[in-house]
């Protein structure tokens, strides 16, 4: 620690993006660093100044990591740290919202500490009787995603049959809690027993089945549904989709929140079985949860009870140290993560 015109300066550890990646990312994609930050908020200015606690690791980053051309998305910089969703508390601020000591969650850098200047997007944290971690998945935006995908994209009704790929990740574990709580069938799909375990003892779903011991996934979901799927929760894409349409019933609804298997093809995969959504008057539709921020404090209202009364579970898988957050992010397209994958940057 040091003191440059009576400011603090602090030294400043951070994961750099290196450049561009073409196919499955790699550790050698990022490096960890250290420079140096003044604690303090330049004067005049209306940014945040903030301690990092958690990270998240999300698929979406692996598109960011493109020379992106997709509406929505900002390429990260080459030479410059990457960024993501986070829960940090405030150590100085500009902003008239903010003030040192709060707990947030929202945009922030990967480092230990961050100046955020797009303060739009950081929430209040103001329910602290839960883990603070939960702020990057349950209570954050895959929280939000799998809430607003099931109940608004979906339109479900109880005695549905629901089925959910990547169904023990970060958004396909609560959208298959919510699902059941309305009294709907459900069915996950996960990439090994360890994670359909999971599905069926702690997350309650009525069936899982391990995609990767299924050679014709038609046949699997065929015989885990044979009367047809009414809703299905898309993250994976390619060969599962393909499939599934095959499956669905007339009026059958499908949210399209991620394509994980073809964020590392190029060219992507392509769906040969389209024609079903005209014969079975099949409502596909993409979303992001940016269109549903303004959802976000009945969301809370709706999940902290559940939460509290033990009628949601949340597993995470932790990662501690910055310089463990290179290859937490990697393993997020091998599986190698069980539950929402966060990195533990500081504890307080």
């Amino acid at each position: 620690m040091a003191s440059v015109n009576g400011e603090e300066v602090v030294s400043n550890k951070q994961v750099i993006f290196r450049d561009y990646v073409n196919g499955f990312p790699k550790e050698s994609d990022m490096y960890v660093t250290t420079s140096t930050i003044k604690l303090k908020v330049p004067e005049g200015s209306n940014a945040v100044l903030v301690k990092n606690l958690y990270l998240s690791c999300d698929p979406v980053m692996r598109i960011r990591m493109l020379r992106v051309t997709v509406s929505g998305f900002t390429s990260y910089n080459p030479g410059s740290p990457l960024t993501g969703y986070a829960v940090a508390k405030v150590l100085d601020s500009g902003h008239p919202d903010f003030k040192a000591g709060d707990l947030v969650w929202g945009p922030s850098g990967w480092e230990e500490y961050s100046l955020i200047t797009a303060t739009e997007s950081l929430h209040k944290i103001q329910h602290t009787d839960v883990p603070l971690s939960y702020y990057t998945g349950l209570l954050g935006m895959p929280g939000m995603t799998a809430y607003a995908g099931f109940y608004e994209v979906c339109s479900p009704k109880k005695g549905e049959y629901v089925f959910i790929s990547a169904a023990s990740g970060a958004v396909g574990q609560l959208v298959g809690q919510f699902a059941k709580m309305l009294g709907c069938y459900v069915v996950g799909s996960a990439g090994s027993k360890e994670k359909v375990d999971l599905l069926t003892n702690k997350f309650g779903f009525d069936n899982a089945f391990n995609y990767k011991e299924e050679h014709d996934l038609d046949a699997a979901l065929k015989r885990y549904f044979p009367e047809g799927i009414d809703i299905y929760f898309e993250n994976v894409g390619g060969k599962t989709l393909d499939a599934v349409l095959l499956n669905m019933r007339v009026h059958g609804r499908i949210a399209v929140c991620g394509m994980i298997s073809q964020y590392n093809l190029d060219p992507p995969e392509g769906v040969k079985n389209l024609m079903c959504l005209i014969y079975n008057r099949i409502h596909m539709k993409g979303f992001t949860v940016r269109d549903y921020v303004h959802l976000h404090p009945k969301f809370l209202d709706t999940v902290l009870p559940y939460i509290k009364e033990g009628k949601i579970v949340y597993v995470e898988d932790i990662a501690e140290g910055l310089e463990s957050a290179p290859a937490a992010l990697v393993g997020l397209f091998s599986g190698r993560n069980v539950g929402k994958q966060v990195v533990l940057v500081a504890r307080k």
